[in-house]
């Protein structure tokens, strides 16, 4: 999306001090390392991300098929792409490739 991201993952433990990884730790990771690598593709500086982000827990499996759904669908609601082959920026494990083929989505 050209405003926003969306990822879906589950957090690892770590082994270190047998704990689950933060939310927190897990986004600051993840802006730090792809900010620096936006600023240098774009000879920029400072900041790209905003502070906060958006999270929700997934309890179930068939909320985790619905959320994923959700991301793999939304470049086509917005009219980004014609189909999810077309979308260059996604990625998925080969586990969910099938999710959310099915779903339908109201205008």
């Amino acid at each position: 999306m050209p405003d926003h991201v969306h990822l879906i993952f589950v957090p690892r433990v770590d082994a270190k001090k047998l704990e689950v990884f933060s939310m927190a730790r897990i986004m600051k990771a993840i802006k730090g390392a792809s900010s620096h690598w936006i600023n240098r593709r774009l000879s920029g500086h400072g900041r790209v991300w905003q502070e906060e982000s958006f999270d929700h827990v997934v309890r179930s499996s068939e909320n985790l098929d619905q959320k994923i759904a959700y991301v793999l669908e939304n470049p086509l609601r917005k009219g980004l792409a014609a189909n999810r082959e077309e979308y260059p920026w996604i990625w998925v494990t080969e586990r969910f490739r099938g999710v959310g083929k099915s779903v339908r989505w109201e205008k």
